[in-house]
């Protein structure tokens, strides 16, 4: 969007007082959805805010889009949202808006979600009036001690002639440095006459609106140093992140060029067809026996936009050679030894890569990555059909992989939903899914998945949560979808309940890594009827008991009218077994189950979705029905 030197954008009149300045200085940088929850704190921007959803200045430049606000149920939901709402396309620059004091403090894990997954964000603080301010005022806390950690770049506003360098510098850095900004706005602040154009005179700033240029490519010599560690191996592995995404095609193009296997970080998964025989899958706690050989296999590693921390996970230090590419050189070399880093955009950097590199004649290697990938793929099958005490959850997960739309959205929640996305969703063509990927925070998933529809009202979406994040947010937000899904051209917006009345994934880690039986005071959940909750706020719900009925559910949810909540009561005691089990792992499982109640189910399920499956795929039997 072109920028209006006069200060204030063409289509609207001249703002009144500040609160519309911020609201026109923040259109000019395309910030156009906002996500928040009111608050006398910052009640002034929420006031101007109605003028400004009726402006729609066209598509000419300098134009004003329409500002959109979307009331969620709590300020933690509106900071993830804005958030997810740049991973889903939906804005260049998420939005948040809270008030001071308890709203700002609920905020903040959502922005730490922005901050660790690298997402620029511009949250908008309403504050104590500066008159008050050191007083023991009500709700008055020191907002710039409190989000100094987390915001890349913090301001308070004072006076009326700092807004346009202040929402300018904000905009300009969390576009620049992919990172949080944060806006103080004390409430009488909001309320005082505007000056778009700041005087012509000393202590003034007159700034642009004008995003500063990204990095491309590396230098020449860079990239003819990285080709010569490239070529000279002869098993390369690629492992690609969410620096990747936008760069399927180029990332294609090298792997095929180098004969290479690739894996995928969490948030870079789906960045290549996952249907693709060379495509390993998930890698980490959470990944696929095929990624774990292929890095403890190779002899040479490509990075692209990955910073996954599990070293143990990588090529053992010294066994391979290794190139990386990022966009933040600050962010190279600092999970393996590399011998090559480029800073630089994934696509254009590997478009520049690929004439340099050696095409493969020999492809011993691929075929040996591609059998790896298919004994997975053949006891990820036999794993999902194994007959357990309740439903399966990777059955009832692959089921739904197999019938997703073309152009599915997923959101994601933390906890054993993250174990069956990354090892039992395959996404493909326009598919994309994400969660709070390196936070890893749970109630996410809700959030991302209104986020999610905000971006793409005409996509279907789908999210997968835990009973134990339904619980946190999901059953609030429901009143959010509600509130809203008849603004949708397209209705259909799945939400599975993993339900299993326990905190798996916690109780998981707690006899993998402690050796512990899990406390049911920590870990059980009550049982909830989800799906009832959703048909009395007039959305569609069914609760699935029946292994014969996950199709068919599916099928019904995916075709709905509306909003659809499908409660499945899964199985707690399938293992989250990881790629590779570590001695210890093993001896801190099976200490556990001493004092263990759940000690015979656990087993019993054990056996039937681990040993059981994986003999089945070694003696090639079809999966049991």
């Amino acid at each position: 969007m072109a920028p209006c030197r006069t200060g204030e954008p063409r289509g609207v009149s001249a703002p009144r007082n500040v609160a519309q300045h911020v609201l026109d200085r923040l259109a000019q940088w395309g910030v156009h959805r906002f996500y928040g929850y009111p608050g006398d704190g910052i009640g002034g921007f929420f006031t101007a805010l109605p003028e400004r959803t009726r402006v729609d200045g066209g598509s000419s430049a300098g134009s004003v889009p329409r500002a959109e606000f979307v009331q969620v149920r709590h300020e933690e939901t509106a900071a993830f949202a804005a958030c997810a709402d740049v991973k889903y396309g939906g804005s260049a620059i998420g939005c948040c808006a809270v008030t001071g004091g308890p709203g700002a403090i609920h905020a903040l894990n959502g922005l730490y979600d922005a901050k660790l997954d690298h997402q620029p964000v511009v949250a908008l603080l309403g504050h104590t009036a500066q008159t008050a301010q050191g007083g023991g005022y009500y709700q008055e806390v020191d907002l710039g001690a409190l989000f100094s950690d987390v915001a890349g770049y913090l301001a308070e506003v004072k006076d009326p002639s700092q807004v346009r360098h202040v929402v300018d510098r904000a905009c300009r850095t969390a576009l620049a440095d992919r990172t949080v900004s944060v806006i103080i706005l004390p409430s009488d602040v909001l309320e005082k006459a505007a000056v778009p154009e700041p005087p012509d005179a000393h202590g003034y700033y007159h700034t642009s609106a004008v995003p500063s240029s990204a990095i491309t490519t590396p230098p020449e010599a860079a990239l003819d140093a990285a080709a010569e560690v490239l070529n000279a191996g002869e098993k390369v592995a690629i492992l690609a992140g969410a620096g990747a995404l936008g760069a399927s095609t180029e990332l294609t193009e090298v792997a095929n060029a180098l004969g290479a296997g690739m894996a995928t970080a969490l948030l870079g998964k789906g960045v290549v067809d996952e249907r693709s025989p060379w495509n390993t899958g998930a890698i980490g706690l959470l990944g696929t026996t095929a990624s774990y050989h292929l890095m403890r296999e190779c002899d040479t590693l490509l990075i692209v936009g990955s910073t996954m921390p599990y070293t143990e996970y990588y090529p053992a230090p010294g066994d391979a050679r290794a190139v990386q590419i990022d966009v933040d050189g600050s962010r190279c070399g600092i999970r393996y030894d590399t011998e090559v880093n480029l800073t630089g955009d994934a696509a254009p950097t590997l478009t520049a890569l690929l004439p340099r590199l050696r095409e493969r004649t020999d492809h011993t290697w691929r075929a040996r990555v591609e059998r790896w990938t298919a004994a997975w793929d053949d006891y990820s099958v036999q794993r999902a059909h194994a007959h357990t005490s309740a439903l399966n959850p990777e059955l009832v997960v692959r089921e739904l992989s197999d019938r997703l739309p073309d152009d599915a959205l997923l959101a994601v929640d933390c906890g054993t939903a993250t174990s069956w996305y990354a090892r039992d969703v395959t996404l493909h063509g326009r598919q994309y899914g994400s969660l709070s990927g390196t936070l890893l925070s749970m109630g996410g998933g809700m959030p991302y998945a209104i986020a999610a529809k905000n971006a793409h009202p005409d996509r279907p979406v789908v999210a997968l949560i835990g009973d134990g994040a339904m619980q946190m947010n999901g059953v609030n937000e429901l009143i959010t979808v509600q509130r809203y899904w008849q603004t949708w051209s397209d209705p259909r917006f799945v939400v599975l309940v993993l339900s299993n009345d326990d905190l798996s994934y916690v109780s998981w880690e707690t006899r993998g890594m402690l050796g512990e039986a899990p406390d049911p005071q920590s870990q059980s959940l009550p049982d909830v009827p989800y799906a009832d909750w959703a048909r009395l706020l007039g959305l569609g719900g069914e609760t699935l008991t029946d292994r014969a009925a996950i199709g068919g559910t599916w099928d019904r949810a995916l075709a709905a009218d509306r909003p659809f909540v499908v409660d499945a009561k899964v199985d707690k005691d399938i293992p989250l077994v990881p790629p590779h089990v570590t001695i210890q792992q093993a001896l801190n499982t099976a200490r556990s189950q001493l004092a263990d109640g759940d000690a015979l189910s656990i087993i019993a399920n054990g056996v039937k979705e681990t040993v059981g499956a994986k003999a089945r795929s070694v003696l090639g039997l079809a999966p049991k029905e």
